[in-house]
């Protein structure tokens, strides 16, 4: 499986664990395995086998079809990933007080160069629909975005974040009546 699948896969079971309240122990003893393994699974760390993946499904009491719709393999673009500031997962790090650290997206994109920007986007700015030929992160700073693809929208404000493929047709709209700041991380794909 690619590392994109396998992402998407460990996420969707840390995200129905919590969504049904089940705790890592919980749902590894319902699915007859470790409890370091779930953690292992959910975390990116290891690849569970079929037979283990199906069981942890069923332990989540979600059907098989609707666990796997949406996931996509990183052949076709996928859609745009909203993260609102709430959803951020907290997580610590080394034996340090008052660091506060909060997970906002992991993506796995092969071969990249890492382009990072600070956006400026006054009241009244425009430009049609582009591509761009990277996968792009959007971490608003200040403001209120309405972001459009093709002829979907989606609304952030100050605190969201968004991953998707820059070659959706894509363009922001600046919704306040002062200048919205957004972080941009362009990451482009190396070609052999």
């Amino acid at each position: 499986m690619e590392d994109n699948v396998l992402l998407q896969i460990s996420n969707r079971i840390k995200e129905r664990r919590r969504e049904k309240n089940i705790t890592v122990q919980e749902l590894a003893s319902r699915a007859k395995v470790s409890k370091g393994l779930i953690s292992q699974i959910e975390n990116s760390r290891t690849i569970p086998s079929l037979i283990v993946l199906i069981d942890i499904i069923k332990a989540l009491e979600v059907d098989l079809n609707i666990f796997f719709k949406d996931i996509h393999s990183g052949n076709e673009g996928f859609p745009p990933i909203i993260k609102r500031k709430h959803e951020y997962e907290h997580f610590e790090k080394e034996d340090a007080e008052g660091f506060h650290y909060q997970r906002i997206f992991t993506q796995s994109i092969k071969k990249s160069t890492v382009d990072i920007v600070i956006l400026e986007l006054e009241p009244n700015a425009s430009r049609p629909q582009v591509e761009t030929e990277a996968y792009e992160y959007k971490y608003i700073l200040s403001g209120d975005i309405e972001y459009q693809f093709g002829e979907t929208y989606y609304n952030l404000k100050q605190g969201d974040s968004m991953l998707f493929d820059g070659r959706l047709p894509h363009t922001p709209k600046n919704l306040g009546t002062k200048t919205a700041i957004m972080l941009v991380i362009y990451f482009f794909e190396e070609t052999k």
